[in-house]
């Protein structure tokens, strides 16, 4: 299919790992349109010409307050499917490593759609409740295959 057929959704999230080997996570709570709520990767839709970078920065401090330095790009992912409107889209989604240069854990966005982050230990993985397919691909990046 043609790239005019469809519309793209650009995404970029961060992966925060610290030194006592928890990730950062954020609660997808569904949003609008009525999603499955669940464990995400702080991050979101990159705007109209914005730099990913920025983007991500943007982000993560909307979700989890606190202010990041951006690092490499650590993987890429997609999906598609076709919007209430049976148009098909594609959605893009890139993951970068990201360290802490200041703030502090608090969402700040209002009427968003993160409802809080939490840093999550490495031994409690995997989680009960539902979680991105990104998150278990940021997992394989940063700890390798989980069991």
């Amino acid at each position: 299919m043609h790239y005019t057929e469809y519309d793209t959704r650009l995404a970029v999230y961060a992966v925060l790992v610290d030194a006592q080997d928890r990730i950062l996570l954020t609660w997808f709570n569904g949003g609008p349109r009525g999603l499955r709520p669940g464990w995400s990767l702080p991050g979101g839709g990159v705007d109209f010409d914005e730099r990913l970078e920025d983007a991500v920065v943007r982000e993560v401090h909307e979700e989890t307050g606190y202010a990041v330095e951006v690092g490499p790009l650590l993987a890429e992912h997609h999906f598609t499917g076709h919007q209430e409107s049976g148009r098909p889209f594609r959605s893009q989604r890139l993951l970068y490593a990201a360290t802490i240069v200041g703030g502090e854990l608090g969402t700040v966005e209002q009427d968003g759609t993160t409802d809080f982050a939490r840093w999550v230990p490495r031994a409690d993985f995997p989680l009960v409740e539902p979680t991105a397919v990104i998150v278990q691909l940021a997992l394989d990046r940063t700890w390798g295959p989980q069991r």
